[in-house]
This record gives structure tokens, C-alpha cells and sequence, in this order.
């Protein structure tokens, strides 16, 4: 069954209301006699489950290009130009 409660109500047995949401009741939260929120119990999720990354190139396998004399070797304007790349 939901139940519906004044948002004064939340605000001063907040405590209590989560638990009894927690234990499974559904709340709608009014103001000014207009539902403007519904307060659910957690739905169960399954556990998350882990899978590789997705990489075109291995990092082991990337080169730095050489950098032209009197150059830094490596800059911020590089890395952009190399992840637009990648894509």
C-alpha cells in the first residue's frame, strides 16, 4: 500500500520514514497537497561482473614519435591529437 505524507512530516521523522521505506512501504511526499516526490524501497541488484578493457593498441605497444630538435618531446597538443585518433 502507499502511503502519502506532507513533506513536514519527512522533514521531522526523516529517520523513521526511511526505515519504514527501507522495509519495503512506498511514500509519497507531498507539498502543499501536490505529490512532488515518491520515496521507493532499494531495488536488489545483481552483483556487477568484470570484463577486460577494450584497447586498440596495447599500451606496451605504443611509441612516442621522436621529437624535432630544439622541441619539447612531448606535449599536451600531442596527447589530444593521439586520443582523436583512437577515437
Amino acid at each position: 500500500m502507499v502511503r502519502t505524507i506532507p513533506h513536514r512530516e519527512l522533514r521531522n521523522d526523516s529517520s523513521r520514514i526511511l526505515e519504514e521505506v527501507r522495509s519495503g512501504e512506498t511514500i509519497h511526499i507531498t507539498n502543499h497537497g501536490e505529490i512532488v516526490a515518491t520515496l521507493v524501497p532499494p531495488q536488489t541488484r545483481p552483483a556487477l561482473t568484470r570484463r577486460p578493457a577494450r584497447t586498440r593498441i596495447p599500451w606496451t605497444q605504443f611509441e612516442v614519435p621522436p621529437a624535432d630538435e630544439g622541441e619539447l618531446p612531448i606535449t599536451q597538443e600531442h596527447w589530444d591529437d593521439v586520443r582523436e585518433e583512437r577515437g
